[in-house]
């Protein structure tokens, strides 16, 4: 059964009895894979209702409508989103779902509303996923990333599932194969009691499919393909073979040689038939933790946009919204003095004080650009130290929403050593070996951090740029040994970036402080730190502070 095959059957499954299999996680970018994906669920008989991580408080809970609050002279309640019909929840962007939201998503699954959820997962990095509370809830999860365009084939689904939606509670699952499919989990490293459950549902769905009204091992086999890999976090270890007994103590019985494969090994085999190759040694050597972390980035209060805050007193500006919700609430308490102050009066009486004004927090992804001076002989420790302050800074990374990007400048021109990511594991793996030595292209380092700070600007990042050098620039852009030019290139890049408004950072290496240094930085408009003694850790901890006031 291939990926493709896994997925429409997945599908189809969640399809039969989504309120007890909870949801489907699709790993994959936005392209051909996913759109067909998600036509496939749009022609189910299902309702699809698409939830945004910008959905205030009211939406998710509900909230008083003021309107008809008014109108009825009556305390009148807005439903929540999930107060609707049985239905299928598509949530993109899924790997950046906020622990409240993710929260109040595992309680409309569990509230018995007969709501599922399609979780479109579209990380690029490997520390990107959905909250673990979540995933744990949706039964199936495919990784549909690397699929090629004729990998897919157009998904075919049962037009009416009526009859099997009704018959699939019926069908029994036989003692056995529960034990099997418990023993099965905990031998794949599974520590979820739910896992076992959302498995004999699987079964039970795909048995009822099959118009049987008892699941079989055929059935539990394919639900363990489809619920077990993506959860499991080791494998078992083969078991050596009995050494051979005695002639004196023969065995009781030979073994027949057409004595089948027990049930347990098939149901391993399975699970290792859809894990990846790389995955094995990987799940037999190391054991996988749970995601952490709210990944809340960088706050900005506005009037617009962004996660509601609490309103605001004070008098109405010309960009700020009013409250009424809140504005109500400040007045009320206040109504039965100034009715008996104004008796004549109808209806509600406001005040200045009474108004509050709504406020939002936008929360960015920031991006930090490392340029690294790896020229001379003093490259070496420099390009250690930016080492070792970009892992220390990427242990935060993910909770702060901060990417982090490596150039290394030396000889002629620039290189990339590390492009935008979050991910620990990638940053160790192209920072292992380190180039150094040579003349100082200081122009080059900064024109390529610049480059890529306008292109991820685009892109909905926050560039900060930080300079890690001694300031001795002697390589021009054309690639002259002319230390003036080098110098004047140097400066008016810094000019650039000046007036891009870019957040730059100018970090000084050398023992004594260098001038040209702190006129390149103050032409930047950047923060100038000199550390002539820098090590990882006082790198990093320079970063994190000038963010901080930033």
């Amino acid at each position: 059964m291939t990926r493709w095959e896994r997925a429409q059957l997945a599908i189809t499954l969640l399809a039969i009895d989504p309120q007890r299999l909870g949801g489907l996680v699709i790993r994959a970018r936005a392209g051909p894979a996913q759109a067909e994906m998600l036509a496939a669920v749009q022609s189910l008989d299902i309702p699809m209702v698409k939830l945004q991580h910008h959905m205030t408080h009211e939406v998710l809970n509900g909230d008083i409508d003021l309107t008809g609050s008014l109108a009825e002279r009556r305390l009148v309640r807005r439903n929540s989103i999930f107060d609707c019909p049985p239905s299928l929840l598509v949530l993109p962007m899924a790997e950046r779902c906020q622990p409240q939201f993710s929260a109040r998503i595992c309680q409309a699954l569990e509230a018995g509303l007969g709501h599922g959820l399609i979780a479109l997962d579209e990380g690029a990095e490997e520390g990107d996923c959905l909250p673990a509370a979540l995933t744990d809830r949706l039964a199936f999860h495919v990784i549909l990333d690397d699929l090629a365009l004729q990998d897919l084939s157009s998904i075919t689904l049962p037009s009416s599932l009526e009859k099997t939606r009704a018959e699939v509670r019926g069908v029994t699952l036989p003692a056995k194969l529960r034990e099997e499919a418990v023993i099965l989990a905990a031998s794949l490293g599974i520590s979820s009691l739910r896992a076992p459950l959302l498995l004999g549902y699987a079964a039970q769905a795909h048995a009822a499919f099959h118009a049987r009204d008892a699941v079989t091992e055929e059935d539990l086999k394919v639900a363990v393909m489809l619920v077990y890999p993506h959860r499991a976090t080791r494998l078992p270890q083969d078991t050596e073979p009995e050494e051979q007994a005695d002639e004196a103590n023969p065995p009781e019985a030979p073994q027949d040689p057409t004595q089948a494969i027990p049930p347990n090994d098939l149901m391993i085999e399975a699970v290792k038939a859809v894990l990846p190759a790389g995955v094995l040694a990987q799940l037999q050597s190391t054991v996988k933790q749970p995601a952490s972390g709210s990944g809340s980035g960088t706050r900005r209060k506005g009037n617009h946009r962004g996660r509601p805050l609490p309103a605001r007193l004070g008098p109405k500006n010309n960009e700020a919204r009013v409250d009424l919700v809140a504005t109500l609430r400040a007045a009320i308490p206040w109504q039965t003095l100034r009715k008996i102050s104004n008796p004549k009066a109808r209806g509600p009486i406001f005040k200045a004080s009474d108004l509050r004004h709504k406020r939002y927090e936008i929360q960015s992804d920031r991006l930090l650009i490392f340029t690294v001076d790896a020229s001379g002989s003093a490259a070496v420790a420099r390009l250690a130290e930016a080492k070792g302050a970009v892992e220390l800074l990427l242990g935060e990374a993910y909770a702060r929403r901060d990417h982090v990007a490596l150039y290394a400048f030396r000889g002629a021109a620039s290189e990339a050593l590390l492009p935008p990511t979050r991910s620990l594991v990638q940053t160790k793996k192209r920072l292992a070996a380190l180039p150094g030595g040579g003349a100082t292209p200081l122009a080059a380092g900064l024109a390529a951090a610049f480059n890529l700070a306008v292109q991820e600007r685009r892109n909905g990042l926050t560039p900060t740029l930080i300079l890690l050098t001694d300031g001795r620039a002697n390589v021009a852009l054309d690639g002259s040994n002319d230390r003036v030019q080098a110098a004047m290139d140097a400066l008016m890049l810094a000019g650039k970036i000046a007036e891009a408004q870019i957040p730059a950072l100018v970090i000084d290496t050398t023992i004594r402080p260098e001038k040209t240094l702190q006129a390149l930085a103050g032409k930047m408009r950047a923060d100038y730190i000199a550390l002539p003694r820098s090590d990882a850790k006082s790198v990093s901890g320079a970063v994190a502070s000038a963010l901080a006031q930033s």
